[in-house]
């Protein structure tokens, strides 16, 4: 008897149904065919084991599954369920009439329960859009599944529950979220607040403009001036994730297996912070299965590099192109695989190897030339790539000792916000820019115009300052950004003075 089972495979963040034919004949044999992987070929030795203590009988006969369409690879155990039910139906203890309107999913343990998988999110996607009425999966990835909208979706507990429903024996409550209620309820969540820093005024201000204009920043500073904590709060004064980015966040991470148990939906930025010992290839993704990396996973969110000169040169120079393109492309012999990246980079790094090179009271006991050593760990491609370049200074006891509240994250985020609503309006009718910092030059040219005194401003900074050429272009947007925030339609004197100030790592002399 042939049966026919429905599962789901993804790739990138996409998802393709995947059509289980499950065949009994004559003999005693199971045959598995359509690319399966190790994890896929074991899920007998589980099938038989769970069948057996779940009180199912394991039929003898010639059992031939095939998993089309077959020359698309089948990885991990999630394909249990789906092959576990269709020998059921095809041995008669599973009734078979409902079996294709759902796609069935989950891995399944010796003692027959149902285990959790990863990639729920795009895999529900794909069964809305391709019509089917339901999905049938661990309980613990049924919330993830229910906020797409037009399935019905059933978390099991283990086999036998999946079998007596199908047979009509048991009535399953579909799972149901509101997608909206909990997209407000969590959004605004936040275990950091700006209102804790005290001092580092130029910092926090330098941190309202990145996040205005979704500008790369690294600050400059020795130990225990506070440059963890601050970036730590970035994420609390950028603008909310709107309901399509925390779908696509959420995707990432379903199909990174990064989703806590239950969780619905991903509603707060993502804040990632790599060690510098991490691999390129954990940073931006890929593998012998590919995965996505942690560019990937702060999608729509922050990127912290904590120590940036202490990464391997490699591991940052993967980093260049999806900065650029807010992409990143993994390639392979047979395949290749898209993956989302965009995010704010934030650095930050001592400025010598002790830590203490221009510290206001210690003394650097650095070797002559050692600074402008380690500063060259990062290559200047990667310097241009980021828009602000701040000094980050030890804050006086005075300021410690103060009980007066700094200004809160809530306060920052609305200035923000109002300035993102300025960018999105500009940039209505451009595809794919939607901030200040993925201006192209014909925008800085039709955006960024200066009145004299700003061109005159500018001439002579550069010349005096030494600035260098890649400097002009950041200068201008953040400018650009500076002047949202003042809510001002021209870029004034002001703003550019404001905007020379961020860019410290381009001085002549800087480091020696």
């Amino acid at each position: 008897m042939l049966v026919k089972t429905f599962g789901s495979a993804f790739f990138g963040i996409s998802a393709t149904t995947i059509t289980v034919e499950v065949n009994l004949g004559q003999g005693i044999n199971f045959i598995l065919v359509g690319l399966p992987d190790n994890a896929v070929r074991e899920s007998q030795k589980r099938i038989v084991a769970a069948f057996k203590n779940a009180g199912y009988n394991y039929p003898r006969y010639e059992i031939t599954v095939n998993m089309a369409p077959a020359d698309i690879r089948k990885e991990g155990s999630a394909y249990d369920l789906t092959i576990a039910i269709g020998i059921l139906a095809g041995s008669g203890q599973v009734v078979p009439d409902r079996l294709s309107e759902f796609i069935i999913m989950g891995e399944v343990s010796l003692d027959g329960t149902v285990q959790p998988i990863k990639g729920v999110l795009p895999i529900a996607i794909q069964a809305a859009k391709e019509g089917f009425k339901g999905l049938i999966l661990p309980m613990a990835n049924a919330r993830e599944a229910a906020i797409v909208k037009g399935l019905q979706v059933y978390g099991v507990e283990s086999i036998k529950e999946v079998v007596d429903f199908l047979n009509g024996e048991l009535p399953l409550a579909p799972v149901t979220v509101d997608i909206e209620m909990e997209f407000e309820r969590s959004q605004q969540k936040s275990d950091f607040d700006f209102m804790d820093v005290k001092g580092q005024e130029n910092i926090k201000r330098s941190m309202e403009v990145a996040a205005a204009g979704g500008h790369n920043l690294i600050m400059i500073g020795p130990p225990g001036a506070g440059k963890t904590m601050v970036a730590r709060r970035l994420p609390s004064i950028l603008p909310p994730l709107t309901l399509e980015e925390a779908l696509e966040t959420t995707k990432i991470h379903s199909v990174a297996g990064k989703l806590s148990k239950n969780m619905a939906l991903i509603s707060v930025r993502p804040f990632r912070s790599p060690h510098h010992t991490i691999s390129d290839v954990a940073l931006v993704g890929g593998g012998v299965f590919p995965q996505p990396g942690e560019i990937s996973l702060a999608h729509h969110g922050v990127l912290f590099l904590d120590e940036l000169p202490e990464f391997k040169r490699t591991v940052l120079e993967v980093m260049r192109q999806p900065l650029e393109e807010r992409k990143v492309n993994i390639s392979r012999a047979r395949f290749s695989i898209e993956y989302p990246s965009s995010f704010m980079l934030v650095a930050s790094m001592n400025p010598c190897p002790c830590g203490y090179y221009n510290h206001p009271e210690k003394e650097c006991v650095c070797a002559a030339g050692t600074v402008q050593k380690y500063l060259n760990r990062i290559s200047g491609p990667l310097l241009d790539r980021i828009d602000i370049h701040v000094e980050v200074t030890p804050v006086p006891f005075r300021e410690l000792s103060q009980d007066r509240l700094s200004e809160s994250s809530a306060v920052i985020r609305q200035r923000v916000i109002d300035a993102r609503a300025l960018q999105s309006a500009r940039y209505a009718d451009e595809n794919g820019v939607h901030c200040n910092a993925q201006m192209s030059s014909k925008l800085i040219q039709q955006y960024c115009a200066l009145t004299s005194d700003g061109k005159l401003l500018l001439k002579n900074a550069m010349e005096r300052l030494g600035l260098s050429a890649r400097a002009y272009d950041r200068i201008l947007k953040v400018s650009r950004t500076i002047a949202d925030l003042a809510a001002s339609p021209e870029i004034l004197t002001a703003h550019v003075a404001e905007a020379i100030q961020y860019r410290s790592l381009d001085r002549e002399g800087w480091a020696g």
